[in-house]
């Protein structure tokens, strides 16, 4: 038996995360991971993976159980960029694809503050049903449907197996991901001032704040300067 946090690994598949999520020293992120639990319905969810195909253009995002209640989405970003953005990105694909899915079934990582990261994938999980080991796990799409119930895996997932998966995945190019993200296009002064920003803090209070930001996004960045209980 495991230790919960206990991460399935081996040279190739540490290459394959590498090459798809690695997060940079300055805080910049590349893997952003979209959530459906309660239930875990990948009927629901399997729209977002076929829309962002079929509509935006985008290559396959990764599928992935959570190892406790969710079916995730992984997508790769081509180039880094701020949680901040990462996260509205993630929200204008919530609002495209799963309008009416109330909100609290949706997970969206990284948070905009940066604070909640995407997981260490695949890992070993808190036995909370004590009936054993659960792993989350990245899935092939042809499986999904079989995880909906269950979203985990109660065997420790082969490394070799979860880098064969990861290995045929590609990242979004910046040029695709921000037609899908139209006010992450703003105007060269609006740019300019955005990228003074450092401080998290006053980065969101400035998205809260500005009235050309979707009101969606404007919430979201209240919601995440909240005091946390």
């Amino acid at each position: 038996m495991g230790e919960a946090g206990d991460v399935v690994t081996s040279p190739r598949l540490q290459a394959e995360r590498d090459r798809l999520y690695r997060a940079e020293a300055d805080g910049r992120v590349r893997a952003l991971v979209l959530s459906l639990a309660r239930p875990a319905d990948w009927a629901v969810l399997g729209r977002v993976w076929q829309g962002v195909q079929a509509d935006l253009g985008w290559p396959a995002p990764g599928i992935a159980v959570s190892g406790t209640d969710a079916c995730q989405l992984w997508f790769s970003l081509a180039e880094p960029v701020p949680p901040a953005e990462a996260h509205a990105l993630l929200e204008h694909l919530r609002t495209r694809f799963l309008a009416e899915v109330p909100p609290h079934r949706v997970a969206l990582l990284p948070s905009a503050d940066g604070v909640r990261q995407a997981p260490a994938m695949p890992a070993l999980q808190p036995d909370v049903g004590g009936d054993g080991e659960v792993w989350s796990a990245y899935i092939a799409p042809d499986l999904a449907p079989v995880f909906a119930e269950t979203p985990w895996l109660d065997i420790r997932p082969g490394s070799e197996g979860q880098a064969e998966l990861l290995s045929r995945l590609a990242s979004i190019r910046a040029a695709e991901y921000r037609v899908a993200l139209p006010v992450q296009a703003p105007t060269p002064a609006a740019a300019a001032s955005t990228e003074e920003f450092t401080d998290p803090r006053q980065f969101l209070l400035h998205v809260m704040n500005d009235g050309r930001v979707e009101m969606g996004l404007r919430i979201e960045a209240a919601k995440a300067l909240l005091p946390r209980p």
